[in-house]
């Protein structure tokens, strides 16, 4: 069966034709580059046009390919790292403001239910005055030197002309920045960075730990490792304040573990009785079902199409439609890994202060 669309799926015309074919959508709306496809859309009347398109490109594309559908008026869902240079994130930072339209970054950790709930209680101030981040994503699978053996996503994101400034940290390191910030509401106001490459042969750094002074005096640790042998996508976020600790983990998205000074810890589960109302707008399964990656992906997406409707006249706002990562999200993110190289090269302690246009 034909229909769907529309789709630019390669820099290779023909590919893009073939993939368009793979997946059942019309031939007259698979296009051979993203350029034709912003420009063709944007030539279509409202009714038939697309409203939104997703950019899951490597790194190298994202600031041009969303460019070109925001000046075509079309929003956005950008795959992170937002940009590979600041100022590629503050021009769509601007141009996002300044067209008034729709932009999300799939920082997709923040769409599971229980990590909402860990920023409810933090934002509460369930855990008191809050003193220590904790936040680790490990991988292992650049253990070795696959982009030397033609690995079709190594290859790009051990490419420093395709990945930006950084490996580890822009590919998983801006997952855990992101997290951090999302639960405790806190930015950074210096950095020091260890970066270091383990594998022979391997351009950027595979492996990282930046020490971060956030707001308020609170202190913090990020890590992000591709050369973990034997992690898979190891995503932990730690907090603790004067009156407790919260600890969650991507490999057990549906738990939250809550601990007490007085030794006591309470682990909640996705579909509890008690949980906030902003974790309960994002259950998808009933208790006891797991709700994984794609559900947090799907959160996003459905933010992002409720918020347009909203705007296009189409349905009253819900409280939590707003609830996805923005394009200034992005943009600090990029702000996070471009300091952590230059902290990294200069040895030293950075000011990260940070605030992005629009």
């Amino acid at each position: 069966m034909v229909g769907g669309g529309p789709g630019a799926f390669s820099s290779d015309p023909e590919k893009s034709r073939h993939m368009g074919t793979e997946l059942g959508l019309y031939p007259a709306r698979v296009y051979g580059s993203y350029a034709e496809m912003a420009a063709a859309e944007a030539e279509l009347p409202p009714d038939r046009r697309i409203e939104a398109v997703a950019v899951v490109t490597p790194n190298d594309l994202h600031h041009p390919v969303a460019m070109a559908f925001l000046e075509a008026g079309i929003h956005v869902i950008c795959d992170k790292p937002l940009t590979t240079r600041l100022e590629d994130a503050e021009e769509l930072c601007r141009e996002v403001a300044q067209r008034d339209l729709v932009f999300c970054v799939t920082h997709n950790y923040s769409g599971y239910p229980m990590v909402k709930e860990a920023r409810e209680r933090v934002r509460a101030g369930e855990l008191g005055e809050l003193r220590k981040i904790v936040v680790e994503y490990s991988q292992g699978w650049l253990s070795t030197l696959l982009e030397a053996e033609d690995h079709k996503q190594a290859s790009w994101r051990a490419d420093p002309e395709r990945a930006g400034v950084s490996s580890a940290l822009g590919d998983i390191g801006s997952h855990a920045h992101h997290l951090a910030r999302y639960v405790t509401g806190l930015g950074m106001t210096e950095l020091f960075a260890d970066l270091g490459t383990l594998v022979d042969g391997r351009v950027l750094e595979d492996d990282a730990t930046v020490l971060i002074r956030y707001q308020g005096g609170v202190r913090g640790v990020l890590m992000a490792s591709q050369i973990s042998a034997g992690e898979r996508n190891h995503l932990r976020l730690r907090v603790y304040g004067s009156e407790g600790g919260l600890d969650w983990c991507q490999e057990r998205p549906d738990r939250l573990r809550l601990v007490r000074p007085d030794g006591t810890e309470l682990v909640l589960h996705d579909g509890a009785d008690g949980l906030s109302n902003r974790a309960i707008a994002h259950q998808r399964l009933p208790g006891g079902h797991p709700e994984g990656f794609i559900e947090a992906f799907a959160n996003l997406y459905r933010n992002v199409a409720a918020t347009i409707d909203a705007r296009a006249g189409r349905s009253q706002p819900g409280p939590f439609d707003d609830d996805f990562p923005t394009v200034q999200d992005g943009a600090r993110g990029v702000f996070f890994i471009g300091r952590a190289v230059e902290s990294g090269k200069a040895g030293s302690w950075l000011a990260a202060n940070y605030e992005p246009p629009g």
